[in-house]
Parts: C-alpha cells; structure tokens; sequence
C-alpha cells in the first residue's frame, strides 16, 4: 500500500492511500478511509491489464486520479508484474510518464 499525507494550508491533514483490493480485482484510492476512487483490473499471467479508472466527481481534478495510477503502477512494478494498460487514463498517464514505459506489454491479447 502507498500512503501519504497531504497537509491544505489550513493546517488540517488528508490521509491518502493506494491498495490492491485483489478479492474486488482493483485497486482502491482512499481518502481519509473512505474508498473515492478505483481502478479495475485483471489479472493474467505475467502481467495486469488496467480495465477502468474512475474517482467520485468530488474529488475529481484534484490530482488524485494521476495518485491512484501512480501507486497502482508502482504495485505492479514491485511485484514484478507488467501491465496492458487497456484504460484510455492509464495510457495517457504512462505517455506522460516514460518511466512506467518499461512496464507495458506491446502486443498483449486480452481476452474477454
């Protein structure tokens, strides 16, 4: 699980986490305990194909979106798995950050 902590100029502290929920096959974003974001996935030998982000419209534009690819992707790497990255965001979050490069399969069959 990746945790930060995130400190608004008020002074009060968010508490913002990554985790891999395998049972739900995804990836949770929660914020001060409470889940408001996902990605769907599925798991496939040797790699994970990344289906589907979505974070609630609350916190939409705050950056989180990006937080949650990140930790994801930063999972997968750790665990020595690749990535299909089938979610139009995960793509375009891989494209604008090259160092995730090295964890996409090229040419990857996904199955239905």
């Amino acid at each position: 699980m990746v945790e930060d902590i995130d400190r608004d100029p008020r002074g009060s502290a968010e508490t913002i986490a990554v985790r891999d929920s395998p049972g739900e096959s995804r990836y949770e974003l929660v914020l001060d305990e409470h889940v408001v974001g996902e990605i769907l996935y599925r798991l496939t030998p040797g790699h994970v194909v990344l289906l589907h982000t979505e974070v609630l419209p609350s916190v939409e534009g705050k950056g989180l979106g990006a937080r949650l690819v990140a930790g994801a992707l930063d999972d997968i790497r750790a665990r020595g798995l690749h990535v299909v990255p089938f979610c139009p965001f995960v793509r375009s979050y891989i494209r604008r950050h090259p160092v995730y490069a090295d964890l996409v399969v090229r040419d990857a069959k996904v199955a239905d």
